[in-house]
């Protein structure tokens, strides 16, 4: 008979080893579920601050006549027998709150910087994942992603100092700050953001892909635009979703190059004052608990949920178009 081997002092069994796996794992998970819930609380009660210095404006009576919800989206007339219009000026007499002529040049200069930005960011993905050689893959994408690290005023900055004029003397713009220019500027910005997730989605699709397209005849631009692309379809989507996200909050680039002039107007070469920037431009300045001041918190509440149904239908055009594309039923 052969003698029953003793374990080593110290030595740990495969049943405990398994128990402490198990439960450095649950500490692991436990760790990243408290972060996430972090995370969501932090905007939640960002939220609920926001809300809470913007509910004056429903409840006190003295607030009611200042900040009428009725003016601030229908044409106001502020003497008789003058025109109805669409005025923001929070100083004066006479207060005036009207949300159109933000919501007009916000969305202007959002349109400017998406018409320049995404055929840009999405072109520039399409040749990196399938046209670029190697070595300039390996440059060109760290290069086009330093863009996101250039901070906003330094490319307000320069549309101020610099693109400014040379659009007003390429296109005889009145206004040297509009809308133009700051969305130029700011399509510098969302670039990067398209790009990068464009990219990734564009180098997912799985490479049998262009392998059958090839061996149908295919050439590698109709491989391309035709077969990657719409493959890749729901994260190019969810790329251009977040540059739209990305350009509509930004605040420093449009105070500094788009004029900062609330005014209603279809031409784009007029100044305009986006709701960012009027938030941004204001809050200092304002008397607190106020009506100016709550108005300025409801501009915050109306970029919140602008935010977050913009993100609800960017979420169900993804869905369905990924139930499509499998063939599922809509």
């Amino acid at each position: 008979m052969t003698a029953k081997s003793k374990p080593l002092p110290g030595a740990v069994g495969p049943l405990h080893a398994t128990r402490r796996r198990q439960l450095r794992e649950a500490a692991i998970e436990l760790g990243i579920t408290l972060v996430a819930l972090t995370g969501i609380a932090a905007v939640v009660l960002i939220f609920v601050f926001v809300g809470r210095e913007a509910l004056p404006l429903f409840t006190d009576p003295a607030l009611a006549g200042e900040t009428d919800l009725g003016r601030m989206f229908l044409p106001q007339v502020w003497r008789a027998g003058r025109a109805a219009t669409f005025t923001w000026q929070p100083v004066g007499q006479i207060p005036k709150y009207s949300m159109v002529p933000l919501f007009a040049g916000t969305l202007k200069v959002t349109a400017v910087a998406l018409a320049a930005a995404v055929p840009v960011g999405i072109a520039a993905a399409v040749f990196s994942s399938e046209f670029a050689p190697p070595r300039l893959r390996e440059v060109l994408k760290p290069a086009i992603e330093l863009l996101a690290g250039i901070p906003s005023v330094v490319l307000g900055f320069f549309a101020l100092m610099v693109l400014a004029t040379w659009l007003q003397d390429a296109l005889g713009f009145t206004s040297r700050l509009n809308a133009v220019t700051a969305g130029l500027a700011l399509a510098l910005t969302i670039v990067p953001v398209i790009f990068t997730v464009s990219e990734d989605a564009l180098t997912a699709v799985p490479r049998a892909y262009r392998e059958a397209s090839l061996a149908l005849g295919a050439t590698r631009w109709e491989t391309a635009f035709r077969v990657v692309l719409p493959a890749a379809a729901p994260g190019v989507l969810a790329a251009v979703v977040l540059g739209f996200g990305r350009a509509i909050g930004e605040t420093m680039i449009v105070l500094m190059a788009s004029g900062n002039a609330a005014m209603t107007t279809l031409s784009f070469g007029d100044s305009v004052r986006t709701l960012p920037a009027t938030v941004a431009a204001e809050m200092g300045e304002v008397v607190f608990g106020g009506g100016h001041y709550t108005v300025l918190f409801f501009i915050g509440i109306e970029l919140f949920l602008f935010t977050f149904v913009l993100n609800s239908l960017a979420s169900w055009t993804v869905h369905r178009l990924v139930r499509r594309m499998s063939g599922s039923a809509a």
